[in-house]
């Protein structure tokens, strides 16, 4: 199952510092103005050997200080159902706050792992302060500095040992695919196509369905495991952010699938939120196909279809290497082609290919065009082998490996897919000395 660590707590502790701190990344923006964090924000962290994903949910609060109690209540309400640990993180230089109050009421009534993280703690003075924590009622606090990262590697060690380490349902060796996408682009309408009963709710309003529900689909000489994500439905006592809500159910699902079908709407077309479900399945390393969902609603022309794969793989780049497919859950156009493509995404994704085929095809295309000279060092490539790892992964044996450039690792990757087919999957190259 996938593990997911969510990071809570009052604007201006420092939540986005530990963010980038644990998934060594300056992505989430750090300002000492509160609230400054506005966008989504997911990463990738490990240690110990353990896999997980991080969320900074200080993105998703909203509005001026008036009501920023009703938005952290909100986001740290959404944390629980979702995370597996949360970290409640407090500023030691401020101590407790009456919002600190309301979080930690929450997060006491949680049946969730919580660790009580108390930033800032940079010198030996604001040791002794972290003790007034110990009120909140929710455990012992961890002294930390995010900014140099001081303490970070204990609360590290606690966070891994509380996290499921993995175990997976035996039964189920049949490939996983999951409908991914934005609220309200026909998830559950698909679903009940491919099934042919109305098994989830389906209503015209963006986030009807409640939970990821786990399909096993066995017809038509199909056999895999269908997760639908919709995951969205309103609750009444949480007036939720459905943007953060489909992020951390996307995430879930991403985690624990091979193949991500991510439903577009052919009406909006490719939108910065399905970028960024995209790049979340690409940085899994899970294979993708794009499923333009209601083509029915489009004009058509002569080269309509071209045209919009076009203007889709654009916003893709570098990773252009993705089947699209045209749908209607409406009209049951081409739903089970979609199936039929992400079988054919989940068998590039696990195939293996023989190192002498792999050395045979590349080798004399790295002759014929290798890398360039670097201040008169002229870099070899002596062999090359697939790695035994879950996703296609190469390694590239040559004797300068550190000055191999960015752009002749992607010329690398382009002739690989040329010669292999692995269209819908990520892969990645390493260049190692031999």
């Amino acid at each position: 199952m996938a593990n997911i660590v969510a990071i809570v707590g009052r604007p201006n502790v420092g939540k986005s510092t530990l963010f980038n701190r644990l998934t060594d990344s300056r992505k989430a923006i750090v300002d000492s103005e509160s609230g400054v964090t506005r966008d989504r924000h997911y990463g990738k962290s490990e240690w110990n050997g353990m896999a997980f994903s991080v969320i900074d949910t200080g993105g998703y609060v909203k509005g001026s200080e008036d009501v920023f109690e009703g938005e952290i209540r909100k986001q740290v309400q959404l944390a629980i159902d979702e995370a597996n640990v949360i970290l409640f993180v407090l500023d030691v230089a401020e101590g407790i706050t009456d919002d600190d109050k309301v979080v930690a009421n929450i997060l006491r009534r949680s049946k969730k792992k919580v660790f009580v993280v108390s930033n800032k703690v940079d010198n030996f003075v604001r040791q002794g302060m972290s003790g007034e924590f110990y009120a909140l009622g929710c455990g012992d606090p961890y002294n930390i500095s995010a900014i140099s990262g001081s303490g970070t590697g204990e609360l590290l060690d606690d966070i891994v040992k509380a996290l499921d380490s993995g175990v997976v349902d035996e039964e189920l060796t049949i490939p996983k695919f999951a409908i991914v996408g934005r609220p309200n682009v026909g998830k559950s309408s698909l679903i009940n196509t491919l099934l042919g009963i109305e098994r989830n709710i389906v209503t015209p309003i963006a986030g009807t369905t409640r939970d990821a529900i786990n399909t096993r689909y066995t017809a038509f000489g199909h056999d895999f495991l269908l997760i639908d994500t919709a995951g969205i439905r309103r609750k009444t006592k949480v007036e939720e952010d459905l943007e953060f809500y489909s992020v951390m159910r996307s995430i879930r699902a991403i985690e624990d699938c091979d193949v991500c079908l991510l439903l577009i709407d052919a009406t909006l077309g490719l939108e910065s939120q399905d970028i960024n479900i995209f790049h979340l399945a690409e940085k899994n390393r899970k294979g993708i196909v794009i499923v333009v969902n209601k083509w029915d609603l489009i004009e058509k022309s002569t080269n309509s279809t071209k045209e919009y794969e076009e203007k889709i793989r654009e916003k893709l780049s570098p990773f252009k290497d993705v089947p699209i497919v045209f749908t209607s859950a409406l009209t049951k156009q081409r739903v089970l082609k979609a199936i039929e493509v992400a079988e054919k995404v989940n068998a590039n994704r696990t195939k293996s290919i023989k190192t002498r085929e792999l050395n045979d095809v590349m080798l004399p295309i790295i002759e014929h065009s290798p890398p360039a000279a670097i201040k008169g060092k002229y870099v070899k490539v002596k062999f090359i082998t697939q790695l035994p790892t879950h996703a296609p992964t190469f390694a590239f044996y040559c004797n300068l490996p550190q000055y191999v450039t960015e752009s002749y690792m992607r010329f690398l990757e382009n002739r690989l897919r040329e010669n292999f087919d692995f269209c819908g999957v990520p892969i990645q190259l390493f260049m190692r000395k031999k």
